[in-house]
């Protein structure tokens, strides 16, 4: 019998900027590089926090409209490519070499 099959990533992403593939890890996407960076420095850092979290107890949970108003906030395009705009500076003045 086989396993059922796997959707792609872009299939697994749907309208959304993240996802935990299994296996694999995290995968983002955004509009410019610097963009889909950030989002996966965030995600990176959220999965520390909640291994950190869940290994010291039982995380409090946020209700749905905190989380949402949040997602408001600093979910927008502008939010993922200015904070990321330093570290792609940083990044491409150290390693010119990585556009050749």
């Amino acid at each position: 019998m086989r396993p059922p099959p796997r959707a792609a990533p872009g299939e697994a992403l749907g309208g959304n900027k993240a996802v935990i593939l299994q296996n694999h890890g995290p995968l983002t996407v955004g509009h410019p590089v610097a963009e889909v960076v950030w989002w996966f420095v965030t995600m990176e850092r959220s999965c520390q926090a909640q291994l950190l979290a869940t290994a010291a107890g039982t995380p409090k949970l946020i209700d749905r409209e905190t989380a949402l108003v949040t997602r408001g906030q600093v979910g927008t395009h502008l939010a993922g490519w200015f904070p990321a705009r330093p570290l792609w500076d940083r990044i491409t003045a150290s390693d010119p070499d990585l556009f050749d």
